[in-house]
């Protein structure tokens, strides 16, 4: 009789066991943390082979590992794709591109408060952030669209507030200012918004349109310039 490798009922019972007392230990702490007044954030990402790391803030710099779990969360600031949003407030945000923020909108005829805000959702300020599908930067610019505007890095911040600024201005100016179609267009793409005559039906360009606005009128009172 030949022996196909499966492992052991009981060991298979085993890992289950031990996975599902590993998450309840994580959700314990959050929840602990959380009562004391702290601010804890728990995120688990796994690999190919199973192995699991665990760190305190997101990253965008593992190689073969998936996100599989988050604890204590906020990654979008307590926006409107988040549960509970009437009790979240917004964070404080970094300031360090405001001065290129303002030049850069004001270049291209925008408001900085819009660019900043989409920088926020976009990028969360990190300059090196890379998305699944592929968007770089502070703007998030696919390829495509970065080699349409003539950025060479998409992690310069200069370089990515250059193309996804005009990109922005471009795309006010094809949906006749009309900001909500233009933030679509930004998340989904232009063909999306003309298909659909309007915002596309995507939970994710809902959440991001809803989002940005949300933020566009906060950073409108802080924003030294806007």
């Amino acid at each position: 009789m030949f022996n196909i490798g499966f492992p052991p009922r009981s060991t298979i019972r085993a890992r289950s066991l031990f996975h599902s007392l590993f998450l309840s230990l994580l959700i314990l702490l959050c929840s602990t943390l959380s009562t004391a007044g702290w601010s804890a954030s728990i995120y688990v990402y796994v690999n190919t082979s199973g192995s699991r790391l665990i760190t305190d803030h997101p990253r965008t710099d593992l190689v073969g590992y998936t996100l599989v779990k988050s604890y204590g969360a906020d990654d979008y600031f307590g926006l409107a794709d988040r549960p509970s949003t009437g009790t979240r407030t917004f964070k404080t945000i970094s300031s360090q591109y405001d001065d290129l923020i303002i030049s850069k909108a004001a270049k291209f005829g925008i408001e900085p408060a819009l660019l900043k805000a989409i920088v926020h959702i976009e990028s969360s300020f990190n300059a090196d952030a890379l998305s699944p599908k592929g968007a770089m930067g502070l703007m998030q610019l696919m390829p495509a669209t970065a080699k349409r505007y003539g950025v060479r890095s998409r992690r310069d911040p200069m370089e990515s507030l250059e193309g996804g600024g005009r990109y922005m201005r471009d795309l006010l100016s094809q949906f006749d200012q009309d900001l909500e179609l233009a933030l679509a267009a930004y998340n989904a793409g232009e063909n999306a918004v003309v298909k659909y005559s309007g915002i596309p039906p995507y939970p994710e360009t809902r959440a991001y349109v809803t989002n940005v606005m949300a933020l566009l009128d906060k950073y409108r009172e802080n924003l030294s310039g806007a």
